[in-house]
């Protein structure tokens, strides 16, 4: 049983990997003063019975860095989409014009730059617990097969592989952060 113990890197980095995408969709729903159809992603409408996601109701488009506009399929559901816009909490004010909605993009002020740095950062440390949890995850399983009879030389190989998966992924959130935090601060 010693000599067969192989851990799977692969399964790991797929878990990390995954906190990292989780990450940077987070980071996409962040307003930082520029367009971004991604900042529509979280709001639902209510249509047809159910909750909808917006780019299921209508085109989300970015014709210009302060503009998104969304083309509505559907004329009856025009007022609904500007509706949830205006309680999603991004602090957008829809402009109608026929089945399009157009919403400008406000420049942010120094105090909500700040609050949005620090909301990234938060978004960072959940990344990083993530990957962290995917870590003793691994190395719960090392300890397993050391009990079962790995010899200690495979256990430090495999514990020194899984802890340098770790600091890549963890250097990889801190470098996402780090990108994120100064395009928010960026005026």
């Amino acid at each position: 049983m010693s000599d067969d113990f192989e851990l799977d890197t692969d399964d790991l980095k797929r878990r990390m990997d995954g906190a990292m995408a989780n990450l940077k969709t987070e980071f996409a729903s962040l307003r930082t003063g520029r367009a971004s159809g991604s900042m529509l992603e979280p709001i639902q409408v209510e249509a047809y019975g159910q909750m909808t996601p917006i780019n299921q109701i209508g085109t989300v488009n970015v014709p210009e860095p302060r503009m998104v506009t969304i083309n509505v399929w559907d004329k009856s559901m025009v007022g609904k989409v500007e509706k949830a816009i205006r309680e999603s909490g991004l602090g957008i004010n829809p402009q109608l014009n026929g089945t399009i909605i157009m919403l400008p993009i406000p420049e942010l002020n120094e105090e909500r730059r700040r609050e949005l740095t620090k909301v990234a950062g938060q978004y960072a440390e959940h990344a990083r617990v993530a990957i962290r949890n995917v870590r003793r995850d691994g190395m719960d399983q090392i300890k397993k097969a050391k009990a079962d009879g790995m010899s200690e030389d495979d256990q430090k190989f495999w514990e020194a592989e899984v802890q340098d998966l770790t600091d890549k992924m963890i250097k990889a959130v801190d470098g996402a952060l780090e990108t994120k935090q100064a395009e928010i601060m960026q005026v």
